[in-house]
Order: C-alpha cells, then structure tokens, then sequence
C-alpha cells in the first residue's frame, strides 16, 4: 500500500449547513443532492461531507454520538496565516476552542470546531515545509 490517504469522510449532521460552512472558508464542493455526500477538492486529496447515520451504517458502526478520535489540521506558511484563518471561522460560526498562540513545541496555532464539532487545528510549524502547490514535506 502506499503511504497515503485519499479521502477523509465527516459525518455531519446537515449535509447543507456543512457545505455553506466549508465554502465560506473559500471551498469548493460538488454534490449533496438529496442527501448524497458533497466532496470538495482539498490539495491532493478529497473532504467529503455525508450525513453522520449513512455514514455510521456505511461504516459499520453503532454511533455514540462522541468525538472518533480525530482532529483536521490545515498547516500555513505564517503565525499572521493562523490569526487570519481563525478569524475567518470565527466570523462564519466555528467555536473557536483555542486561541492563537505560541506551542511548546516552537510552532504557532489555533483550534476551533465546525458545525458539527469536528476539531480543526490550524498550525505554523517552522520546521516543516510547505510547497507551492500546498503539499508539505518532513524536513
């Protein structure tokens, strides 16, 4: 197998209100009709929305309705691309769960939840590299 991943799924609630929330912040997505997924292009790989008991029943689990275990992340290129972005969230309903700031670690980030309450962090690491096509390398 090669070492990749091609799609992340989230089950959401309203497969409508998620989609306005993702292209709020600027993505695209296609489908959604009828309760089908919607998919939006992501760099190189694919964020699909689809209603979160599809998506149990497609998976074969018994949903408890808790957080899976999983947190998103979106690395930037700068400290002021990490403020920009949480405002933008902010500004289009996300909670906000962690302010902007300096990590133990040297980076610099945020964490806020969707509509659902899917966690994404957006992060500044210094010691990693971010290509102009948006891929990011180990360094």
């Amino acid at each position: 197998m090669e070492p990749r991943i091609s799609l992340v799924t989230l089950g959401v609630d309203d497969i409508e209100r998620s989609r306005r929330f993702y292209e709020a912040l600027g993505w695209s997505g296609t489908g959604g009709e009828g309760g089908s997924p919607v998919f939006i292009q992501a760099g190189g790989l694919i964020l699909a929305l689809w209603g979160r008991v599809d998506l149990a029943q497609d998976s074969a689990v018994s949903d408890n309705g808790g957080w899976g275990g999983i947190t998103l992340a979106h690395n930037v290129r700068s400290p002021g691309e990490v403020d920009a972005i949480t405002e933008e969230a902010r500004s289009i309903g996300a909670e906000i769960l962690r302010e902007p700031a300096a990590t133990f670690w040297g980076g610099y980030n945020a964490l806020w939840a969707d509509p659902d309450g899917h966690r994404w962090e957006i992060a500044h690491n210094p010691a990693w590299e971010i290509r102009s096509d948006g891929s990011i390398v180990l360094t």
